[in-house]
């Protein structure tokens, strides 16, 4: 009896221990089969992680067993057999409970589940539910870090559809409050209203004004027209032959001037005018003939101012230019018939275009004749010429005869009774023998149609050759005899001294100067204009 008594007694004392050590095994097996250790070791494992959650769990079963222990600590040692008498020794067992509580709850939970399943089945299930609620409650915690992995967040970047701009062009139909403006537009229309007719009236008025003074103004330019017209038309004429002869003037002319300023005549002073005329290309030749006329007459005269020696230059130089001056006429000859003849890349072609535009606006019939059958293109380039003003052109296939094409034109002007008959030749170097040869050929030809003809022979020179030029006009003269010359490019050289080497050696007329592109940049030659554009001063 006083051993059942003791063992009731101690037992009721043991059901603390057995009911915690019994919930706490439960736990560990009914709720997570996986980790029947963390409940009891999660005390350590939380103050070594420092985890706050289990820790408070797990220090509350332990201060219930404290308690508990603390009541019964006056016979600790009758409680250890009742648990651990099927295991080991009472003594032995005090200083493990004491010492070791996690390794007593293991090792007593497999027998006490085992041994008393019936006594402490019906008491145990009361207090379990608390005691499983206190434990549950750190394992609930386990469970809470799941929402941690919540990628739910991640369904956050789908608002990025939501910046749909697409939607946002709606505010361009905003452009509709544009009728709200017109309210205010019919208030402030009516306002003006009145406004605007005083204006419209002020402005007729003036208006009415100004045109009575443009029509005074217009009636008084009328009267003064005929008199100003003329002057323009001089003047651009003179200004522009000027401007063409820029560059010429820099070595001969104008710059003349700011030799003879301030400056004795002396033996110095003609040296440094030879060499200046020899720079501009006017040749040895026509140069010494001008120093000489020059120290004859300053010496006769007894000059004693250079500015003096500078007004007879230029008259000097305008008696060579002057017996050369004899503009083309082509009347007296139908057809006139006009053979340009020269170098390669001298203008011939152009310049039979710009010719026939002139002849064309003087009331004349013009046909042309496509005669360089050599180089490429040649035919289409007059062709364009011809198409540009209407004029009709003969010419062949590339490489046929000249010679044929310009006697199948000579024909057909004279059956069309064309004016001036125009005829192209290829061009030329004056030192090759055979094509001179071919040169004279088509004159040949031409003199068995008509005796007369060529009426022209025009030989076009580029006036950049500089002394070249005299070589050409040279051998062209002594191949076929030149009745005429063009000088071309005045306007890009420097060396436009060379009209004065030629006019002076060959005495060959003077027909045409180029000095532009355009068509009214060919114009006849006129020695007196051509010396006051040489020797203008500018102001």
């Amino acid at each position: 009896m006083t051993k059942e008594k003791k063992r009731g007694f101690w037992s009721w004392l043991g059901l603390g221990r057995n009911k915690e050590q019994e919930s706490v095994d439960e736990q560990a097996t009914a709720d997570t089969s996986a980790s029947p250790t963390e409940a009891v070791t999660s005390p350590f494992e939380d103050h070594q992680a420092q985890a706050p959650a289990q820790s408070s769990a797990d220090s509350s079963v332990a201060a219930a067993v404290v308690a508990e222990s603390a009541v019964n600590a006056p016979a600790p040692v009758d409680s250890q057999p009742v648990v651990g008498a099927p295991v080991t020794e009472q003594p032995h067992a005090e200083p493990e409970a004491d010492t070791t509580p996690a390794p007593l709850v293991a090792e007593v939970s497999e027998p006490v589940v085992t041994q008393v399943p019936e006594m402490v089945s019906e008491p145990v299930s009361e207090p379990v539910a608390p005691v499983i609620e206190s434990v549950t409650l750190p394992a609930e915690p386990e469970p809470e870090p799941e929402p941690e992995p919540e990628p739910e967040p991640e369904p956050e970047p789908e608002p990025e559809p939501e910046p749909e701009p697409e939607p946002e062009p709606e505010p361009e139909p905003e452009p509709e409050p544009e009728p709200e403006p017109e309210i205010p537009p019919v208030v402030a229309a009516v306002e003006p209203a009145h406004t605007e007719e005083a204006e419209a009236e002020a402005e007729a008025e003036a208006e009415a004004e100004a045109e009575a003074e443009a029509e005074a103004e217009a009636e008084a330019e009328a009267d003064e027209q005929p008199q100003e017209q003329e002057k323009p038309t001089k003047e651009g004429f003179f200004a522009r032959l000027k401007r063409s002869l820029l560059k010429t003037k820099q070595n001969i002319g104008t710059g003349f001037f700011g030799l003879f300023r301030g400056k004795k005549i002396d033996d110095d002073l003609f040296e440094e005018l030879e060499e200046q005329l020899l720079i501009a290309d006017v040749g040895v030749s026509t140069t010494s003939k001008i120093i000489g006329n020059l120290t004859q007459h300053a010496s006769r005269k007894q000059l004693r101012d250079a500015e003096a020696l500078y007004g007879l230059l230029k008259e000097e130089m305008s008696d060579i230019l002057t017996p050369v001056e004899a503009p083309l006429q082509v009347e007296g000859h139908t057809p006139y018939v006009i053979l340009m003849v020269g170098v390669n890349g001298v203008g011939k072609t152009t310049t039979i275009g710009k010719l026939a535009r002139q002849f064309q606006s003087e009331g004349k019939s013009v046909m042309l004749a496509a005669g360089d059958t050599f180089r490429a293109a040649a035919v289409e380039q007059l062709q364009v010429w011809g198409q540009r003003n209407k004029i009709p052109v003969i010419a062949q296939h590339t490489g046929a005869d000249s010679a044929s094409v310009i006697y199948d034109a000579i024909q057909a002007a004279k059956a069309r009774g064309v004016d001036v008959l125009i005829a192209d030749t290829a061009g030329r170097l004056q030192n090759k023998s055979h094509l001179m040869e071919e040169l004279k050929k088509i004159v040949r030809v031409m003199k068995k149609i008509d005796e007369n003809a060529p009426h022209e022979i025009m030989l076009t020179l580029d006036a950049g050759t500089g002394q070249n030029a005299i070589s050409q006009a040279k051998l062209f003269q002594e191949a076929v005899g030149l009745t005429g010359i063009t000088l071309t490019k005045l306007d890009g050289t420097a060396k436009g001294g060379v009209i004065f080497a030629i006019a002076d050696q060959f005495g060959i007329p003077i027909r045409y100067i180029g000095v532009g592109e355009g068509i009214e940049d060919l114009r006849p030659f006129h020695a007196k204009d051509f010396i006051e554009a040489l020797f203008a001063r500018e102001e």
